[in-house]
């Protein structure tokens, strides 16, 4: 069932890229929103035949491959990768359906999105650290193009920097694996039976250090955050949708699966300055989106802040903050899709996303009131209002990390309050007040613009007012993932204590 997931995106983008003779753009969308839908109901079927109460990777898939290198080809899911699965697919969705239909080179750009999702697709269900890091290194190349060739003004730049920095991540992460492997003694890449904890503290640390700077690349923490703003600013509506809504998880998702459950010695020896890294990402990034007056800059902003929650809980390390950190991924990635969409309607109709320069949207008769509402429901969603994803999800971080670390949870709880303030002066300038007259006579807002950010803005609500429907999915492979790596720490504690 796995490998259907990933096969599906590599044939699909084969046949629009290749198909002979010529193929409109209208076409090209319309298959590849197809198979995007075929593979979204294909991890919807996934999860229902999923067995929450089983902890272990289920519906796995093992072919050996280069043996001499100790490569094979190892799939599985979890409640881990579960969740991030379903949502890579309905993000993947609705980023081909906001495509514009007239963009050029229709083909290449569907083509190079299935890509997209089948590398995302293969790095959440790798079992092997090696094909892990060929998935990871799989999405670079088309996430580059997609912002170079379809990107704004600046594209050349903000795809450059992007493809520097994420090549840096995968040279620390790939040596990080190297090491963990040749290190321990094993034969293989795969996760299971990787024998990292009976490493030396100091080797562990060296290793650790590889992982969070390439993933902390990735997701991105401060100070490795400077590539996102300029590659959400630059890149097109539906790529900023995969980016800050699947592509950043991708760094959260490695380090819970690689850091904290491979190297729990390591971890808990850094968890006080990995929370204090948090909260520096978290209030770092929050001040900065209460600097800009480009919307979309904001909102890239502030996704550097709400991805230091993640790092907040995963630090913590317990089965509540962990399971935070899960929702706070699912839960960041439907609000910043749907904050990234209604920006680019706004873009699309009003011609502009500077503060300075547009307001009074919210007017009923001129203006746009049904993105400016929807745009309401997701800063509220984002500042943490109950009745929604985000306040669930910050609440049940913020609840699991607050008896280990007090002081670093409630300086991180200070950015709920400026996530509120930025979002708020984008609410007062953009949408509030008299119409500009800069921006008048508004194109009409048709359904298709609305309805992705409708689908959104419901799954928000719903999610929000009934978590268990997301939780139970999780939290029986979080608890013995946290469980079974502070065993660990114990027993090789014990151990040295014996030893000494």
């Amino acid at each position: 069932m796995l490998s259907v997931l990933i096969v599906l995106p590599l044939l699909a983008a084969a046949l629009i890229g290749f198909w002979p003779g010529n193929i409109s753009g209208k076409l090209s969308r319309q298959v590849a929103f197809l198979f995007a839908m075929i593979i979204f109901l294909w991890t919807v079927l996934l999860a229902v035949k999923f067995t929450p109460a089983q902890a272990s990777q289920q519906f796995t898939e093992f072919i050996p491959w280069i043996e001499s290198l100790g490569l094979n080809y190892n799939l599985g899911v979890d409640g881990l990768s579960l969740p991030l699965l379903v949502l890579n697919g309905l993000l993947t969705c609705i980023a081909i359906y906001s495509s514009n239909e007239s963009l050029q080179r229709p083909r290449f750009y569907y083509s190079l999105i299935l890509l997209l999702n089948a590398g995302v697709i293969g790095a959440f269900l790798a079992q092997d650290l090696l094909l892990f890091f060929l998935f990871y290194e799989l999405e670079l190349i088309p996430l580059y193009l997609l912002i170079a060739i379809w990107g704004g003004a600046r594209r050349g730049y903000a795809a450059t920097k992007f493809l520097i920095y994420t090549a840096i991540s995968g040279i620390l992460i790939l040596a990080s694996f190297l090491g963990m492997v040749w290190l321990s003694g094993s034969d293989s890449f795969a996760l299971l039976g990787l024998k990292t904890t009976t490493l030396p503290l100091g080797t562990q640390l060296i290793l650790l250090a590889g992982i969070l700077v390439g993933f902390g690349i990735k997701i991105p923490l401060v100070p490795f955050h400077t590539w996102l703003p300029d590659a959400h600013v630059e890149a097109s509506t539906p790529i900023s949708v995969l980016l800050a809504g699947v592509l950043l998880k991708l760094g959260t998702y490695g380090l819970l699966r690689f850091g904290m459950n491979l190297l729990p010695g390591a971890w808990t020896y850094l968890a006080p300055w990995l929370a204090t890294w948090a909260v520096v990402s978290v209030l770092f990034g929050s001040c900065c989106a209460i600097a800009q007056t480009d919307m979309k800059k904001m909102v890239a902003y502030s996704s550097i802040g709400h991805m230091g929650y993640i790092l907040l809980a995963a630090s913590a390390a317990t089965p509540l903050s962990t399971l935070g950190a899960v929702m706070q991924m699912i839960s960041h990635g439907l609000i910043s899709a749907l904050l990234f969409l209604l920006v680019g309607v706004v873009y699309q109709k009003a011609g502009s996303r500077d503060l300075n320069v547009i307001k009074g949207l919210l007017n009923p008769e001129r203006g746009l009131p049904l993105i400016g509402s929807l745009m309401v429901l997701g800063v509220m969603a984002s500042a943490g209002v109950p009745g929604m994803v985000g306040f669930i999800s910050e609440f049940i971080v913020f609840r699991g990390s607050f008896a280990v670390f007090p002081v670093q949870t409630l300086l991180s709880m200070i950015g709920t309050g400026l996530t509120a303030v930025y979002f708020l002066i984008l609410m007062n300038r953009a949408f509030f007040g008299r119409l500009s007259s800069q921006v008048t006579n508004l194109p009409r807002v048709f359904w298709s613009d609305r309805m992705p950010a409708v689908i959104l803005a419901v799954l928000i609500v719903i999610l929000g007012i009934q978590p268990t429907w997301l939780v139970r999915w999780s939290e029986p492979t979080i608890t013995a993932m946290v469980t079974s790596a502070n065993n660990l720490v114990t027993a090789v504690s014990l151990n040295n204590s014996t030893s000494n």
